[in-house]
């Protein structure tokens, strides 16, 4: 290759370089078009009422730094971040979260804004409730405070009450041990106009009984044969409990293959019987002790059952699997 050839190749790739670095720096450098956007916001015009938005570059034990995108920083005081006594800057505010507040004064008389973030979340956060509220949004609050009645806690910043009656499924009779405590609710009451915020934890825990149950009831099948303890006697039959949490009715004419007036004639509570599967319709398990025929393959775990059975109980999974889970 002669000298000629290889200085031109050399200058190729010098031009090559002086290019890219150029389409870099372009790149690098905001248009015109963006610094008069970033002007305009920073000097756009604001006034006491406005609700904004900022990001969090500061934090002491007394207020709050936003970087509102302006020709100055926002400042909230302690007294304006939340209406929740327990609230704390260090433990519930971070550096790099957006917040939205409320404009209280253009000027806090050292050159920034003065805002309040729990009077704009009054504004913002009942439009929101009430959304969480017809979707039965689950939360997880924490108990402030008893009061008469019921506990106080704070959800969106917003003060709630939870009655004592809707803490539980289970009886409360003592709420102070409630303080403190974290426990999931939903949104029963959003009145913006009246200002009130009810929850309930009891709804929560009704929902998940109720998914525990019907998750339990798809594993049943008719035609399966299983033991149960009589839990009640009623004038029309026997309520019998065959698997944990769940129980079906046996009907007076699926007691026995005789006519009687009463089920105690033939059962009593506590005792133990084996019942059939005969239905299972809208939530709700019928039993018959009378189909029970002697020898009939016996269920005592319903996770280990077969697969499917047939009207007549019988399982239609092979010998092998109906025989490892099975007593006779």
């Amino acid at each position: 290759m002669s000298t000629d050839q290889i200085m031109n190749e050399e200058n190729e790739k010098i031009l090559k370089q002086e290019e890219n670095q150029s389409e870099n720096v372009q790149e690098a450098i905001p248009s015109m078009d963006e610094f008069k956007d970033q002007l305009d916001h920073s000097f756009r015009k604001v006034h006491a009422g406005d609700i904004i938005k900022g990001t969090v570059i500061g934090l002491s034990d007394t207020e709050v730094a936003l970087d509102l995108g302006y020709y100055t920083d926002g400042i909230i005081k302690l007294e304006e971040l939340s209406n929740d006594p327990a609230f704390s800057i260090k433990a519930d505010i971070a550096l790099g979260e957006e917040i939205q507040a409320m404009v209280l004064s253009v000027d806090d008389g050292h050159g920034s804004i003065l805002l309040s973030k729990k009077r704009a979340d009054d504004i913002l956060s009942w439009d929101q409730l009430v959304e969480d509220m017809n979707q039965r949004k689950v939360h997880t609050v924490k108990i402030s405070q008893v009061v008469n009645g019921g506990v106080i806690t704070y959800l969106y910043g917003i003060r709630a009450f939870i009655p004592a009656s809707q803490l539980s499924i289970s009886y409360v009779e003592d709420l102070s041990p409630w303080v403190g405590k974290e426990i999931e609710v939903i949104i029963i009451t959003a009145s913006p106009e009246e200002k009130r915020l009810v929850l309930s934890g009891k709804e929560v825990e009704r929902d998940k009984e109720l998914q525990d149950r019907n998750s339990k009831i798809s594993k049943l099948q008719k035609g399966m044969i299983t033991t149960g303890t009589v839990e009640k006697i009623v004038p029309y039959g026997a309520f019998i409990k065959i698997f944990d949490g769940l129980s079906g009715l046996v009907h007076i004419s699926q007691i026995c293959g005789k006519r009687i007036k009463s089920p105690n004639e033939v059962i009593k509570e506590g005792e133990q019987v084996t019942v059939k599967i005969i239905d299972i319709k809208e939530g709700k398990i019928s039993l018959s002790m009378k189909e029970v025929e002697d020898q009939q393959d016996i269920i005592e775990d319903v996770e280990e059952a077969p697969s499917s059975y047939s009207s007549g109980g019988e399982a239609t999974t092979g010998l092998a699997d109906l025989l490892k889970n099975i007593r006779l």
